[in-house]
């Protein structure tokens, strides 16, 4: 049985922004999948200790209030997070999440943050994103979460609800796998092997796109899947 087939566990944050290493974990979820059905599902609201910018509000839909009324502190949930993935990982379960640079960095920042111990050995990760890019290079339109689903025939029933995202990423991996026997013949840690040199290539033509368009200081950043920060992020 390919990778598929195998049980997967789709992984998203909604956070109080863009930047991974600045933005802080609002809400998390870890949804462990096995032939295409939920067996698991592990979901966190955290209390990111600022407040959440009305425009992250308006994404995902967790006020400053509810946060600090109903989440637990951050500290906390990024341990509970940490400790969930590097378990599967261990058992070499393929951790699925859309855009893996973002989610993880960002959760390495905030074990930074607290003074906890760092992610473990990272992987297999398999990242959608990433995947479809490569197979499917010259495919106009966007490579959102909700436009790739689209792509893929995988409904998303509340994008921007981390366990929504995480299940569809699971999905659209999956759907992608089905679609190119040449990623599902691969093993997941193959597959991890490839992501790295795919994200690099895309982000070098990128830049080099950027550069080419008058933008001569962009800067992309090609390492995949999770980018270490050159200082500390700032403290609380």
């Amino acid at each position: 049985m390919t990778w598929h087939g195998e049980s997967l566990v789709g992984f998203d944050l909604e956070t109080t922004g863009t930047e991974p290493l600045e933005a802080r974990i609002v809400t998390a979820a870890v949804v462990e999948v096995r032939g295409g059905e939920v067996i698991r599902q592990r979901s966190w609201l955290a209390d990111p200790g600022i407040r959440i910018p009305a425009q992250a509000s308006a994404v995902h839909g967790i006020s400053s209030e509810r946060a600090a009324a109903d989440g637990r502190p951050a500290p906390e949930v990024a341990a509970e997070i940490a400790g969930v993935l590097g378990g599967y990982w261990t058992r070499g379960v393929p951790v699925v999440a859309y855009n893996a640079p973002f989610d993880l960095t960002l959760l390495s920042a905030e074990l930074r943050r607290y003074g906890l111990p760092p992610l473990g050995p990272v992987g297999p990760v398999i990242d959608p994103y990433t995947i479809d890019r490569a197979v499917d290079r010259y495919r106009r339109g966007k490579r959102t979460l909700e436009a790739v689903c689209a792509e893929y025939g995988v409904v998303l029933d509340a994008a921007h609800e981390a366990g929504a995202d995480a299940l569809a990423a699971v999905r659209v991996a999956t759907a992608i796998a089905e679609r190119h026997a040449s990623v599902a013949g691969l093993t997941p840690a193959l597959l991890h092997e490839r992501q790295i040199g795919w994200y690099a290539e895309w982000a070098a033509d990128f830049q080099k796109f950027l550069r080419k368009k008058g933008n001569e200081d962009a800067v992309i950043d090609g390492i995949w899947p999770l980018r270490e920060p050159a200082a500390e992020p700032s403290a609380r």
